[in-house]
């Protein structure tokens, strides 16, 4: 058994392909590749384990009980929900794009207001540490 692919009888690999010294990186290859798509945008390990302790605690209080993840061209989105069929109570985006300029992490409510954004996620998720909750008399 061998790594190599099924030839015809009498083909040697030789015949049917000659092998390239050449080494390209994927990086430089998709680069210069023009016709394929963007990669879409994600969360990383680190990034996701903020959130992810902070989703955690929320879920341990009662106040949130489902999340999704969206990975979009332009940004990624990590959306809360407290039941799973309404509007997320509030999505935690990254968009790399306005990393220059006013942070390229937020958090957002229902109605779009953006509640806090920044350049540090640790810092943009603290938003959540001090949530006021109404109390009815």
């Amino acid at each position: 058994m061998t790594d190599q692919p099924d030839l015809p009888r009498g083909e040697t690999r030789s015949e049917r392909q000659q092998t390239s010294n050449v080494v390209v990186h994927l990086q430089d290859y998709r680069s210069s590749n023009g016709n394929q798509e963007q990669l879409p945008v994600t969360f990383h390990r680190r990034e996701l384990d903020l959130i992810l302790r902070v989703y955690g605690r929320m879920v341990g209080e009662g106040e949130w009980r489902d999340y999704a993840m969206d990975h979009l061209r332009e940004k990624a989105v990590f959306s809360v929900f407290k039941r799973s069929g309404e509007m997320p109570l509030f999505r935690i985006e990254k968009n790399p794009k306005l990393a220059a300029k006013q942070g390229a992490y937020s958090v957002i409510n229902t109605n779009g207001m953006i509640l806090k954004r920044g350049h540090e996620l640790q810092q943009v998720l603290k938003v959540f540490d001090k949530m006021l909750k109404v109390i009815e008399t």
